[in-house]
């Protein structure tokens, strides 16, 4: 089955605002500390997620962040065993693989993804061209070098101008490497290799990034960015990430990457409906003589 068929064809964006859960099989996630990297407990999470209305599943091997090396072959043992239960289970659902390795992902979509996920914005020589071979959508991220490694403080003259601009030189690269226009998503990074006011100033501005014209992610739930600005730990950043989320698709995200899912399906649900991009589910408030008298 070519991936665009894994639910990518019917998902129309410009009335529908997707939902992407994150289902990490790490020993040292940022978020969950963990707790998905048991083989039985990352395939439940992502079910229960599809259960509680995601459209989508990030399923990722390796954090971004500074840690121990992983293998190709390792990473690949975390990955694939998720994708094959999950599609099993939902072969409705969307599937992605968060990787910046060509094998990686090459062996993801024979597993059954849809979309790779490149943080590293195709820092792997190979990976447009398995992407382009494999019929595959890819996320295009803005980041600044290679995951888990160690980077110089961040600094930007204008983020979003050079955002921007390497989004677009990411995507000539893709197109040139036969990757369709219409199978490419753009990320601007939050956070990635970013401080608090770049992130903010992202959030601020992305309407600039919307521009580019191709579908807009973002990944902003529980990022640092938020736990800084409003002064949150770890476990304690939701309502700030819901409402960063909400401002992001007012902006033109349509999106979004969360982790905690049905408090984002009510949000986004609610987004929607005051966007005009999706009817409420009933209509009762006021709409009966009696209820006037």
């Amino acid at each position: 089955m070519e991936p665009e068929h894994r639910g990518m064809s019917a998902l129309d964006l410009t009335r529908h605002v997707a939902v992407m859960a994150v289902v990490n099989r790490t020993p040292d996630s940022f978020y969950d500390k963990g707790r998905t990297f048991v083989l039985d407990q990352a395939v439940e999470s992502a079910v229960r997620a599809v259960e509680r209305g995601a459209d989508w599943v990030d399923i990722g091997g390796v954090p971004f962040g500074r840690g121990p090396a992983v293998s190709v072959e390792e990473e690949i043992e975390r990955v694939v065993p998720v994708i094959e239960r999950l599609t099993a289970a939902h072969p409705q659902v969307i599937v992605s693989v968060d990787t910046n390795r060509a094998a990686v992902a090459r062996a993801a979509l024979e597993a059954g993804a849809a979309v790779i996920n490149d943080t590293s914005g195709l820092t792997d020589p190979e990976m447009a061209r398995v992407v382009a071979d494999g019929g595959a959508h890819v996320i295009l991220c803005h980041s600044a070098g290679r995951p888990r490694e160690e980077k110089p403080a961040a600094h930007y003259e204008d983020v979003v101008d050079e955002v921007r601009d390497a989004l677009l030189d990411q995507v000539a690269r893709a197109e040139a490497a036969g990757i369709p226009r219409e199978r490419i998503i753009v990320d601007p990074g939050h956070d990635l290799d970013k401080n608090t006011l770049h992130s903010l100033e992202i959030t601020r501005r992305l309407e600039e990034l919307a521009q580019i014209g191709l579908p807009l992610l973002v990944a902003v739930s529980n990022k640092d960015f938020i736990g800084e600005s409003i002064d949150r730990p770890q476990g304690e950043r939701l309502a700030g990430s819901l409402a960063a989320m909400t401002v992001c698709i007012l902006k033109g995200a349509r999106i979004v990457r969360m982790h905690d899912v049905a408090e984002t399906v009510d949000a986004v649900r609610m987004t929607e409906a005051i966007l005009g991009l999706r009817d409420p589910v009933r209509l009762e408030h006021n709409m009966h003589p009696t209820h006037n008298v």
